[in-house]
């Protein structure tokens, strides 16, 4: 895996549906080095705090190798890394193949897969596009939330290892799709596993319970 963009936004004003509303979603790559810190990228802000950022939700992965898809499937040759709202771009991401728990090293910064991505409104409207996040959903390629556990810096360019694998090896795309797609069979095997990986996010913890 390699890191091909960094990519960040502070918060700008929009309006939607007849409402002011304040949203990071539209990232832009950077160049050079880029410090991240416990709960953050520089130059980044989270605007929605109870559904961004926080321990488990500090930095947002998503694979380069989606683009090629999504631009073919919404006919948008011009989607740039960052339209999907995240931090990193990276390259031989694979959610089939990750799983909740291991722990990635990006320059001298570690960090760990916490949960799957479930996107809100606001992706629709980095799209410009009502249906995205339904589409995103069923698509299942959701990319991956990480919990920073040791803060360094990062630059485009960069190699991603992966130094840990998590024992119970529940990839964060079967965690996803057993909680989304009525047609997974084995969903509660799903649920019990992912209970009991304790670097599952809190906030994923609480649907699988729940679900359970």
């Amino acid at each position: 895996m390699k890191l091909l963009s960094v990519n960040v936004s502070q918060p700008v004003e929009i309006d939607y549906n007849d409402t002011r509303i304040s949203t990071s979603i539209f990232k832009k790559p950077v160049s050079g080095n880029v410090e991240v810190s416990r709960f953050n990228l520089a130059g980044d802000q989270q605007v929605d705090l109870e559904n961004h950022g926080g321990g488990h939700k500090a930095v947002y992965a998503f694979s380069a190798d989606q683009y090629d898809f999504w631009r073919h499937e919404l006919s948008r040759p011009e989607l740039h890394y960052g339209q999907f709202g995240e931090n990193l771009t990276i390259s031989e991401l694979d959610e089939a193949v990750l799983c909740i728990g291991d722990q990635l090293q990006i320059g001298d910064c570690i960090l760990e897969i916490t949960q799957p991505r479930v996107p809100c409104f606001k992706l629709g409207i980095a799209f410009d596009l009502a249906t995205m996040p339904k589409r995103f959903i069923q698509h299942a390629h959701t990319g991956i939330y990480l919990k920073v556990l040791q803060a360094g810096t990062i630059k485009a360019g960069d190699v991603v290892k992966l130094i840990y694998q998590q024992p119970k090896k529940l990839a964060v795309k079967t965690l996803f799709k057993a909680y989304f797609d009525n047609s997974v069979t084995n969903a509660d095997e799903v649920m019990k596993i992912a209970s009991e990986v304790h670097q599952l996010s809190d906030e994923w913890r609480d649907k699988v319970i729940a679900r359970l």
